[in-house]
This record gives C-alpha cells, sequence and structure tokens, in this order.
C-alpha cells in the first residue's frame, strides 16, 4: 500500500518447519514496518505533500532494490519491451492511485481509521475477482463482504446516522476507501496479467512504473503546495518510507511468501491494522473512537464470514 505490499503470484511455500520458523518472523517484521509507513505519512502530512511521499517513496525503494534483482535484469527488460504498457497501467493503479490516496486521506483522518479501512481490501478484492476473473462469489463470501461494507460505512460516516442520510462524509476516509478499492483492483489485475517473473524483480518493475507515474502531480505540486520545501521531518519521514518500509519491508513480504506460501502470507496481513493502531497510539497519541470499534467488528466479521466459513461440500454416498 501502498502502505501494504505487492500481492503474490501463486508461489508455493518452501519445505520444512525451519523455513516456517523464519518466516514468521518475516512477515511480522514486514507489516510492522508496514504499519509504520501510516505513523510517518501522517507524522509528516503537515510539511510535506501526498504525491511528493509517493513519488519519493517509490523511487528510492526501486533504486534500493533494482542491485538485489541484478540477476533477473534481462527479464525485466525483456518484459517491458512486450507489456509495458501494462506494466505501467498495473504499477498506476496499485502503487501510484492507491499510495497518492492513502497519503492525502491522512491529511484529515488519522492513521488508526485509515488502518482499520484498509483492512477491508481483502475483501474488495474478492468481490472484484468475480467480475473481473469470473471468480466465484458464494453466499458466505457474498454475506461477509456485505458485513464488512457496512462496517466501512460505518466508520466514514463516524457512526453518525444523519450523516448517512444526508451523504455527509468525511474527505479522508473517502480517500482511504478509494486506495482499499484501488489496492483490490490492482491484486485482481496482476492475477489475471500473469507477467509471468519472479516476485521480487516484478516488485521492483512496479515501483518504477508507479514512481514514472507519481512524477507528473509530484511536480505539479513543486510549483502549487507551499509544502514541497524539504525539511528535516520530511528527510527523515522519506528515509523512513522508502528504507526500512519500503524497500526492506518488500523484501521480508517476499521472503514471507517463498517460505510460507502466498495463502499464510498475506492473511498475516491483518497484524498491520493491529500495530497501525498500537503505534498511533504510542508515537501520535492517538485513540480508538467508538465508531472505528464498531465499524472494525463488523469488518473483521465480514473477514470471518468470506475467508473463514467455507460451504460444506457434500461426499459422495457409497452404494
Amino acid at each position: 500500500m501502498q502502505a501494504m505490499p505487492i500481492a503474490h503470484q501463486g508461489v508455493q511455500p518452501a519445505a520444512g518447519s525451519l523455513s516456517s520458523l523464519t518466516g514468521y518472523p518475516a512477515a511480522v517484521l514486514c507489516w510492522l514496518l508496514s504499519a509504520g509507513v501510516y505513523i510517518a505519512a501522517k507524522w509528516v502530512a503537515p510539511e510535506m505533500p501526498p504525491w511528493g511521499l509517493c513519488f519519493w517513496r517509490l523511487a528510492l525503494a526501486c533504486a534500493i532494490l533494482l542491485p538485489i534483482v541484478h540477476h533477473h535484469h534481462d527479464a525485466m527488460i525483456g518484459l517491458l519491451r512486450t507489456r509495458a504498457v501494462e506494466v505501467v497501467a498495473v504499477g498506476a493503479i496499485g502503487l501510484t492511485l492507491c499510495q497518492g490516496m492513502i497519503y492525502h486521506g491522512l491529511n484529515d483522518t488519522d492513521a488508526t481509521t485509515a488502518g482499520i479501512i484498509m483492512a477491508l481490501s481483502p475483501v474488495m478484492t474478492m468481490v472484484l475477482a468475480r467480475f473481473v476473473l469470473g471468480e466465484p462469489l458464494g453466499l458466505w463470501q457474498s454475506l461477509g463482504a456485505l458485513v464488512a461494507l457496512a462496517g466501512m460505512i460505518f466508520i466514514v460516516a463516524h457512526g453518525n446516522l444523519t450523516a448517512l442520510l444526508q451523504l455527509k462524509f468525511n474527505a479522508g476516509e473517502l480517500w482511504i476507501v478509494g486506495s482499499a478499492f484501488c489496492w483490490g483492483l490492482y491484486t485482481v489485475l496482476l492475477r489475471r496479467a500473469k507477467f509471468g517473473i519472479e516476485l521480487l524483480p516484478m516488485v521492483v518493475l512496479l515501483l518504477g512504473a508507479g514512481a514514472l507515474v507519481a512524477l507528473p502531480f509530484h511536480l505539479w505540486e513543486l510549483f502549487n503546495d507551499e509544502r514541497s520545501t524539504m525539511d528535516v521531518d520530511s528527510i527523515l519521514a522519506l528515509a523512513y518510507l522508502a528504507g526500512p518500509g519500503g524497500a526492506l519491508m518488500y523484501y521480508l513480504y517476499n521472503k514471507s511468501v517463498e517460505t510460507l506460501g502466498a495463502s499464510r502470507a498475506s492473511m498475516l496481513l491483518y497484524l498491520q491494522t493491529v500495530f497501525v493502531a498500537i503505534l498511533a497510539y504510542l508515537l501520535l497519541g492517538e485513540g480508538l473512537h467508538d465508531y472505528d470499534l464498531v465499524g472494525a467488528a463488523f469488518i473483521v466479521a465480514g473477514i470471518v464470514l468470506a475467508t473463514v466459513l467455507k460451504p460444506r461440500t457434500t461426499q459422495p454416498r457409497v452404494a
């Protein structure tokens, strides 16, 4: 995201219990670093505009990771020669728009609320996969999506029924909802594209594509946003966003997928919301609002319905 790492492409887990033991710490640290992105972006929001954060995070993370994937440069160049437009389009949706919207939203809402809303993105992915990829959406998944959607609406409306009826919503939360939608769409498009190269080199290509798309927005900010002047806070925030919260986070996610498998590594994504709430309380002095707690309960219930409960399969009867 954005603040969340690149979606997997069907990577299978490595064999052995030792690999799992190393994979879980890598995944937990990955989501902790990812949660820190929300904190850093919220902290520096008064000093640095969103597209500047987006551009420099993507560009610097790409530059840091590029030497690590040098053995894959030929495959990466080959993919760009044949499918550059697709790479740029997917990177623009999943990285440029997704991250830019989060940073916009954090100007008007707190990091805790943003983290809770972003937890909805896997459910959005399921629904979008039904329409874009034709994947089946069962009864429990549909019910879970509706329950999670109700939780998101409750948070955006701040639990105010009058505001809901009058369609008066906080602009910050609407930006975060848009980011969650972009992440879901990006994940689905990445599945459909099947670019055919390994995960980490694909991450680097998408980071570069996302930075390229973010550059015109950042240039516009340089001439139109008084916050575009770099100061110490901005440099510190970018150092975190590009390093520990960028390149290292993506690298750790790649390692966790290799050792745990894509499904288990992705399910640990929900740790990010917990880490965001804890870090926001400790570092930003944020607290959980009543509407956050109620909305989060609905979202968690929706996630359980959509991802944990499975339809019972009827076993064939033996005569």
